[in-house]
C-alpha cells in the first residue's frame, strides 16, 4: 500500500504487539443516560444488520449529510450558505436564498412539501441527534456480534474528534452567528474539553463522563438550541436578556452590561461549565493517575496541553490581527474546516497513543500551516510592514491549507486503518462469514 510514509513510521510492529493489552473501560455518570437514553440506544441498535461492522460510517454518514447538506446547496457559495448572515446591529437574521436545493429540499419537494429556510435548524438538529444515536449504538453493535476491538475505539473517537469542528461550524448556522467571534467561540468549547478528556483517558484508561457531560446534555443543549431556532428564528438570540426577562430582570446583576444578549448569556454559561466543572474534573483524573504512577502532576499537566496551546493561541491570533479578513470576507468556514481537521489529528492520535500504549505525541505537522498562518498576518503588527496577505491571497492559502491537512489526514488514517485490520485480522467496516480457513474471530489478533 502506498501512502506519504511507510505504515510502520505511524504504527510501529511494538506498538501493534501492545493491542494484545487492550481492554475498553468507560464510566458515565449522567442520570439522562442512566434512565432515558440507554433504553433508546438498546431499541436502536436492533435497526442494525449483524453483517455491519460498528466503524461503519454508513449510518453516520446519513446523519452528518442530514445536518451539513447546505454545505453544498450551492456551487459557488460552498463556503457561505451555511452560516447565516448577522446583520450589522444583530437586530435580525437572513438566511441566504440557495439557488440549488439540497437533497434534503429535494425529498421533501417530491413528497409535495417545501423546506422552508427557516425550519433547516431542525433539520441540523435532527441531524445531530441521529450522529449522536449512531455515535451511542456502534458501541452495542460491537458487542452484540462480539466484535469489540482497539480499532472499534480509535475509529469512534477519530469520527467524534473531526466532528467537533463540523458541529460547531452547523451550529453557529442555525443560531445565526455568522463569520464572527461567536462561531470561533462554539469551536473552542467543542474542541478543548473533547482534548482534555481523552488527555484523562489516555492517563488513566478509563473514558469517564461525568454527571452532566458534553456528549449527553451537551449534545441535547446542542439540538435543542437549534431546534429553537427553525421555531422562533436566529434573532432570538440576539434579544437582550433583560427584555427577556422582563418583570424578573431584577435578577440579572447590575455588573452584567446593558446591550448582553441570550447569545452572550449561553456563551458565558458554557464557558462557566468547561472552566468549573469540566476542567477541574479531567486535572483531577490526571493527578490521580500520576499519584499513582510517582509521576509529576505539574510537569505532564504543562508539557502535553502544548499542543492543544498552540492550536487554540494561534487560531486566536490569525482571527484578531487587523490584518486576517477571515471574519470581514467570509471565510471563517473553510478556516474552521482546516483547523477542524488539525484538532481531528491531534485528538486521534492521542487515542492511537492510548489503545497502543505509546509515548503521548507531542506534535502533528499538520500544526504547522496554522502556525505560520498567524505569524503572517500578525507580521505586520510586530514589525510595522506591510500587510502580506490580501484578501484573496488569504483565501487561497486557506484552501491550500485546508486540502494539505485533508489529504494528509487521510493518508495517515487509511495507513493506521490498515495496520490494525492487518494485525487484528480484521475488516474495517463489515464482518466476513467464518470461513474453514480462519483459526480466528473478528477482533482478535491473530498469532505472529
Amino acid at each position: 500500500m502506498g501512502g506519504l510514509f511507510k505504515e510502520s513510521t505511524y504504527v510501529s510492529q511494538k506498538a501493534l504487539q501492545n493491542l494484545k493489552l487492550y481492554k475498553y473501560a468507560s464510566v458515565d455518570r449522567s442520570p439522562t443516560t442512566k434512565y432515558i437514553l440507554r433504553y433508546y440506544w438498546d431499541w436502536a441498535v436492533g435497526f442494525f444488520p449483524l453483517w455491519m461492522a460498528a466503524d461503519a460510517g454508513s449510518g453516520r454518514v446519513a446523519g452528518s449529510v442530514l445536518r451539513r447538506g447546505n454545505l453544498y446547496s450551492k456551487p459557488h457559495h460552498a463556503v457561505r450558505s451555511v452560516i447565516c448572515h448577522r446583520q450589522p446591529h444583530m437586530r435580525h437574521v437572513v438566511y441566504p436564498r440557495p439557488q440549488n436545493a439540497n437533497f434534503v429540499m429535494v425529498i421533501l419537494q417530491v413528497r409535495g412539501l417545501v423546506l422552508l429556510e427557516q425550519a433547516k435548524p431542525v433539520v441540523f438538529s435532527a441531524g445531530l441527534w441521529l450522529y449522536s444515536t449512531f455515535d451511542n449504538v456502534d458501541g452495542r453493535q460491537a458487542r452484540r456480534t462480539k466484535t469489540s476491538s482497539p480499532l472499534g475505539e480509535l475509529f469512534d473517537h477519530g469520527c467524534d474528534a473531526l466532528n467537533c469542528s463540523l458541529g460547531s461550524i452547523v451550529q453557529a448556522a442555525a443560531m445565526g452567528f455568522g463569520h464572527s467571534w461567536y462561531s470561533a467561540f462554539l469551536l473552542l468549547l467543542t474542541t478543548m474539553p473533547f482534548y482534555l478528556s481523552t488527555w484523562e483517558e489516555y492517563h488513566t484508561g478509563v473514558l469517564y463522563l461525568g454527571y452532566v457531560n458534553g456528549p449527553t446534555e451537551g449534545l441535547i443543549f446542542a439540538c435543542t438550541s437549534m431546534a429553537l431556532s427553525g421555531v422562533y428564528g436566529p434573532a432570538m438570540w440576539f434579544t437582550n436578556l433583560r427584555v427577556i426577562l422582563g418583570s424578573l430582570s431584577f435578577l440579572v446583576p447590575t455588573w452584567i452590561p446593558a446591550n448582553f444578549t441570550l447569545a452572550d448569556s449561553l456563551c458565558a454559561i458554557m464557558t462557566g461549565a468547561l472552566i468549573f466543572m469540566h476542567c477541574p474534573a479531567c486535572f483531577w483524573g490526571v493527578y490521580k493517575s500520576c499519584r499513582t504512577k510517582n509521576q509529576s502532576f505539574i510537569r505532564i499537566a504543562i508539557i502535553q496541553n502544548i499542543p492543544m496551546t498552540i492550536y487554540g493561541l494561534a487560531g486566536y491570533f490569525w482571527l484578531r490581527s487587523p490584518y486576517s479578513y477571515i471574519f470581514s470576507h467570509q471565510h471563517f468556514i473553510i478556516f474552521a474546516l482546516s483547523t477542524g481537521i488539525v484538532f481531528g489529528r491531534m485528538a486521534t492520535k492521542i487515542i492511537l497513543a492510548h489503545v497502543t500504549k505509546m509515548k503521548f505525541p507531542m506534535f502533528t505537522i499538520l500544526l504547522g500551516p496554522l502556525v505560520v498562518g498567524s505569524v503572517i498576518v500578525n507580521l505586520p503588527v510586530l514589525f510595522d510592514i506591510e500587510p502580506i496577505f490580501t484578501p484573496e491571497s488569504e483565501h487561497a492559502y486557506l484552501w491550500a491549507f485546508f486540502i494539505f491537512a485533508l489529504i494528509a489526514y487521510f493518508n495517515w488514517a487509511w495507513l493506521v486503518i490498515h495496520r490494525f485490520c492487518t494485525f487484528l485480522g480484521i475488516r474495517c467496516l463489515t464482518i466476513p462469514y467464518a470461513g474453514k480457513d480462519q483459526v480466528y474471530t473478528n477482533g482478535k489478533p491473530k498469532v505472529q
